[in-house]
């Protein structure tokens, strides 16, 4: 792309910014605002929320009257970020958050949260899988954390819609899953894609996709790390071993949209994605286009979009639906 297209990029997205920027600023009407019609408190876990985009996300959905539980792996942070949110809210807004450790990572502390929660809440309404790692920033391009960044951001993700879709409540409104990805992980993303045409072609055939193909993807590309082959094999060049992370997340949920889709009016289960942007956090050494709040906004726009909008395997930045 030469100077002219990366201006005109640039103002495209500055334009875009400006109008999302206006939508915030337009308060849901009550008929839009289905949580409010349960009884006791729609219940929201975010993911991964003690900073960044999950804190925005636990902050901005607190203060539109949902009922936060922010988890953390780190028991003080998720405390700290919690009393923070009750802090610097108005008082008027009634906020309600509570926070709980977690570690998505870990398969005895999801199956510990998603009985506590049960316990506790009776089930929730809305998740929001935010937690993931990212050891790269700028031009770097290591993959010596492959198999940790996959753990938690593919398969940790992975491991928290399987643990909690038994826990959506039934709901006139249905539930909601969202995922943070990134446009890092398209699959025919213009700079970053995988080179395998063939496997393309399986990711973006909904009578191809299926979680072996997911998973055999995933294994393949974490043995050529442990071989030292995987630059010579086609996958992103950005931020690999995260964009591969982002890819299989996007594809899950794509999965995860056609075996929900069937599901009964009044247990209804909308799944979707979407990338906050380049966004000014620890993860990218504070270097972005967005802030954290303008990064969660569309996680939160498709959390609480009225039932009668609502969509299911689709993947959306800036409000707007994307391509995979």
């Amino acid at each position: 792309m030469g100077k002219k297209g990366k201006e005109a990029a640039r103002e495209r997205r500055e334009q875009r910014r400006r109008e999302v920027t206006l939508l915030r600023a337009l308060p849901y009407e009550p008929h839009q605002r289905w949580w409010d019609r349960l009884q006791p408190r729609a219940v929201a876990v975010v993911t991964g929320a003690n900073r960044g985009i999950g804190f925005e996300a636990a902050r901005q959905l607190a203060l539109h009257g949902l009922h936060v539980v922010l988890t953390s792996r780190d028991a003080a942070k998720g405390q700290d970020a919690a009393e923070r949110i009750r802090g610097e809210a108005p008082d008027e807004a009634g906020v309600s958050v509570e926070w709980r450790q977690l570690n998505v990572a870990d398969v005895a502390s999801v199956e510990a949260f998603a009985t506590w929660a049960l316990e506790t809440h009776g089930g929730i309404h809305v998740l929001v899988n935010n937690a993931g790692v990212n050891f790269n920033k700028g031009p770097d391009n290591s993959v010596e954390f492959a198999e940790q960044v996959i753990e938690t951001n593919y398969y940790g993700t992975k491991r928290m819609i399987d643990a909690m879709i038994s826990l959506m409540k039934p709901s006139p409104y249905g539930a909601r899953i969202v995922n943070v990805s990134s446009r890092l992980g398209r699959v025919n993303g213009r700079r970053n894609r995988i080179g395998d045409a063939s496997l393309r072609d399986q990711l973006l055939n909904d009578d191809c996709l299926s979680e072996q193909l997911i998973d055999d993807m995933i294994k393949k590309f974490l043995e050529q790390v442990r071989q030292g082959t995987w630059s010579s094999n086609q996958w992103p060049q950005m931020y690999t071993d995260y964009s591969v992370s982002k890819l299989a997340v996007n594809a899950y949920t794509r999965l995860m949209s056609r075996k929900l889709s069937d599901r009964p009016e009044g247990q209804k289960i909308y799944i979707n994605c979407f990338c906050p942007g380049w966004v000014k956090t620890a993860m990218t050494g504070w270097e972005g286009n967005n802030s954290a709040e303008e990064g969660a906004d569309t996680g939160v726009w498709l959390a609480l979009l009225p039932c009668e909008q609502g969509t299911n395997g689709k993947f959306f930045a800036e409000r707007r639906e994307i391509s995979f």
